[in-house]
This record gives C-alpha cells, sequence and structure tokens, in this order.
C-alpha cells in the first residue's frame, strides 16, 4: 500500500496510489474528466454518474458506490455527534493535516490492514479546510455480502461458533494494540464466509495493554445485550480468552 497526499486548493487527500491507480484502469475514472480531485468525496459527484448503489444506515449516510466494475467502495462523510452537533455536524478544529481524523483514520488503518488484520481497505480521504476549521470524508472498500453483527444478533443468526470467531479477531486487534473507542455491534461486520471485520476506526489509535482493553470488552457487551441477549456476549469472550 502506497500512502501519498495530493493538495488541490483548499483542499488535502490522502490516499492508497495502487486503489486508486488500480479504479482507474478499469472504470471511468480513467477519462480525463474524471481524475482524482475532492469531486470524488461529494456524493453528488457519485449520483451525477448513477453510481450509487446503496446506502448505511446511521449516522453520516455512508453510501456504497460502484467503484469499479467488480469492486465497491463505501464513502462516509465524518459527522459530529452529541451536543457539539447543534453547534456544527461537519466542521473540526484545524491543527494541520496530519492531526486531522480523516488523515489519522486512513494511517491507523493502512497500518493495520498491512499486517493482515480484517479492516476494511483504506482507498483515501479527503480534507478540505476553511480557514480554522475543516470538513472531511473518507473511502474504503466495501466488504461484498457483509452484514453488521448487530443485524445478525436481532435476527438471531449468530451462533455461538461466530460469536467466539469475533473474541478471537478482537484479541487480534488488542494484541496489535489498537484501542477501538467505538466497539458496538455494529462495528462489527461478518462478511459471506462467515470471517468477521472491525470497522470505523475514527478516534481509535494504538496503545501499551491496559485497562482500556477491559473497557473496549465492557463496551461491546453493553451493545451485544441491546441487539441479542445477554449470553451471546459470554460467546465472545470464550473466543477472546482462548484465541492465542
Amino acid at each position: 500500500m502506497r500512502l501519498a497526499a495530493l493538495r488541490q486548493k483548499n483542499g488535502l487527500i490522502l490516499h492508497d496510489a495502487d486503489s486508486l491507480s488500480d479504479a482507474c484502469a478499469s472504470h471511468q475514472l480513467s477519462s480525463p474528466a474524471h481524475p482524482l480531485s475532492t469531486a470524488l468525496f461529494d456524493a453528488a459527484y457519485w449520483r451525477s454518474h448513477d453510481l450509487v448503489v446503496g446506502e448505511a444506515p446511521g449516522r453520516g449516510s455512508s453510501l456504497f458506490l460502484q467503484a469499479r466494475d467488480d469492486e465497491q467502495w463505501v464513502l462516509r462523510p465524518y459527522q459530529r455527534g452529541g451536543l457539539i452537533a447543534k453547534l456544527s455536524q461537519q466542521r473540526y478544529v484545524w491543527l494541520g493535516a496530519e492531526r486531522t481524523r480523516a488523515f489519522r483514520e486512513v494511517r491507523l488503518t493502512a497500518a493495520l490492514y498491512e499486517q493482515g488484520l480484517p479492516v476494511p481497505r483504506p482507498v483515501a480521504c479527503c480534507v478540505t479546510r476553511f480557514g480554522l476549521t475543516y470538513e472531511a470524508a473518507l473511502l474504503t472498500v466495501r466488504i461484498p455480502g457483509a452484514r453488521a453483527l448487530a443485524s445478525l444478533l436481532t435476527d438471531g443468526e449468530a451462533d455461538e461458533a461466530l460469536l467466539k470467531r469475533i473474541g478471537a479477531m478482537i484479541k487480534r486487534f488488542h494484541q496489535a494494540g489498537l484501542d477501538h473507542v467505538d466497539l458496538n455491534a455494529r462495528n462489527i461486520l461478518v462478511d459471506e464466509a462467515g470471517k468477521p471485520w472491525l470497522i470505523d476506526l475514527d478516534r481509535c489509535r494504538l496503545r501499551p495493554p491496559g485497562k482500556w482493553q477491559a473497557g473496549n470488552l465492557q463496551r461491546l457487551e453493553r451493545s451485544v445485550v441491546k441487539f441479542g441477549k445477554a449470553h451471546h456476549h459470554i460467546g465472545i469472550i470464550e473466543g477472546y480468552q482462548s484465541a492465542r
């Protein structure tokens, strides 16, 4: 994975040169009318080319895009939650490109991806500066056929074997030092083969072992109980504890 930065007026793009090169070689993005630009992070661009194939639930309204003939991407704008969202849903304080939430997430996701950990491949992020503030959006490769653990729990489709695999996956990330600050049943996806994936690394970071690991699991337990039953979390913990 080759991360490269590109500046366009008040926009900064951090992208995986390999992903975008492959897309341009097999899709209409190879046209001079569709170069790598900040427009790729605007939903209107994809809608105008009839390339929006779906939309994810939740804050921010992530879009599913037909970026290549055989590959879809997810476009996710960065959106604030809580009380501060009443002041501004999309604007963040500018402290430099490398300190933006988008740049941090792409670099972290790329580092984990290169370790072979199950995270979506990052494609690019764009940070648009407005004086002392900025807005941002992220592009990642969509995992084909994946469903959120929350949905599987609600529909009664999360068996013990799957829950143990999820626990083992979380252990791998903890061994790599990942503190996932929003570990919940919506941020764990399961693909068609039953493999679990971890998504949404916004505000996450790498840390030495500590109490945060138990905190991650406690947060996940509350989410699992919300969508399923208390015993579902037991399977996750068993998988976590048995993993090496």
